[in-house]
C-alpha cells in the first residue's frame, strides 16, 4: 500500500490564495485605522467599510488557502 503524494496543482492554488490574503491582512487594519483618524469628514465611512471588507476578505482567502493546502497533502475528507 503506497501513500499518495502531494497534488502539486492544488498546492500551487493554496499558496496563491495565501499570497492574495497576505496584503489584504495588512491593508485591512491600515484602512480601518485611517478611517478612525479621519473623524471630521465623511471619509471615515469609506475607509472603514473598505478596511473591514479587506480584512474579512483576507481572512477568507487565508482560510481557503490553508484548507486547499491541507487537501493537497492529505486528500479530500471522506464523509
Amino acid at each position: 500500500m503506497s501513500k499518495p503524494g502531494t497534488d502539486i496543482q492544488l498546492l500551487k492554488k493554496g499558496i496563491s490564495n495565501l499570497i492574495i490574503a497576505l496584503p489584504l491582512m495588512f491593508l485591512g487594519p491600515y484602512l480601518i485605522t485611517l478611517g478612525f483618524l479621519n473623524k471630521e469628514n465623511f471619509m471615515l465611512y469609506v475607509f472603514l467599510i473598505l478596511g473591514i471588507g479587506a480584512a474579512v476578505t483576507g481572512v477568507y482567502f487565508a482560510h481557503r488557502g490553508i484548507n486547499v493546502i491541507i487537501e493537497s497533502m492529505f486528500g479530500k475528507k471522506k464523509k
